[in-house]
């Protein structure tokens, strides 16, 4: 049965049999996931195992699918790419579709958040990678979600930018306790930031492990190391036999 996306608030996120098919290619084959409010998820998977679709669905931007979907109303999403409009000041890409006037003050608060209170007048052209992605956080966050959807958000950010950006990240999720799920390549910054993480394969979950490790996270520690080279054998990379 094609139902949509509902906007029930029960958990941030509840998926259960989704399907979600290209032509005679299924990316999502019956696929259940329940997201806890205030989690932070992890989802991991080789490309084209249809995370990013999962990721759309549940920001309500695919509705070509059919089981069960019921999504926090408030949410709000941060893509690969910033998304700035160019003809606009950084303020107003921040409160960009809110409803009502545009409201500068809020936009500004939401900035200054992330480390942008001097950026607030700018042109998006002048931000560094690092600025933009700071500004879609803002963006984000400024709608007060209950779900935070965050799709590869630092892949194209240089190490140190990428490093500060994570850091960044936690601290919000902390500060604000809405539920994140970021969809991510990078094995280590999954274990860094969630406490819960799912790989991908096949259309469904195939791993699901909540993280039981101190914060902040040390990647010496001989359980960070265990879980890493447990996740990079799921991901095809080791020698264990997969289930």
């Amino acid at each position: 049965m094609a139902t949509g996306v509902q906007r029930r608030v029960v958990k941030p996120a509840v998926v259960h049999g989704l399907t979600r098919r290209f032509g005679d290619r299924t990316v999502l084959d019956e696929l259940d996931l329940e997201i806890e409010p205030g989690q932070f998820v992890a989802l991991l998977g080789p490309s084209g195992c249809g995370k990013s679709t999962l990721l759309r669905i549940l920001a309500d931007l695919d509705r070509e699918i059919t089981g069960e979907v019921e999504v926090a109303a408030r949410r709000a999403v941060a893509f690969q790419a910033p998304r700035l409009m160019p003809w606009k000041r950084v303020w107003r890409n921040v409160v960009l579709g809110l409803p009502g006037r545009p409201d500068k003050q809020r936009a500004v608060a939401a900035l200054e958040e992330v480390g942008l209170g001097h950026r607030v007048d700018v042109w998006p052209k002048v931000l560094s990678g690092g600025e933009a992605q700071r500004a879609s956080l803002a963006r984000a966050l400024v709608r007060e979600p209950d779900l935070l959807l965050l799709d590869e958000p630092f892949s194209a950010l240089d190490a140190l930018t990428r490093i500060r950006a994570q850091q960044l990240v936690g601290q919000l999720w902390q500060r604000h306790g809405c539920a994140i799920l970021l969809v991510t390549h990078d094995v280590e910054e999954a274990l860094l930031l969630a406490d819960r993480v799912l790989v991908m394969r096949d259309g469904r979950i195939r791993y699901d492990q909540v993280l039981d490790l101190e914060r902040p996270r040390d990647v010496a520690d001989p359980t960070f190391v265990a879980l890493r080279a447990d996740l990079l054998s799921w991901l095809g990379v080791g020698t264990r036999e997969q289930e």
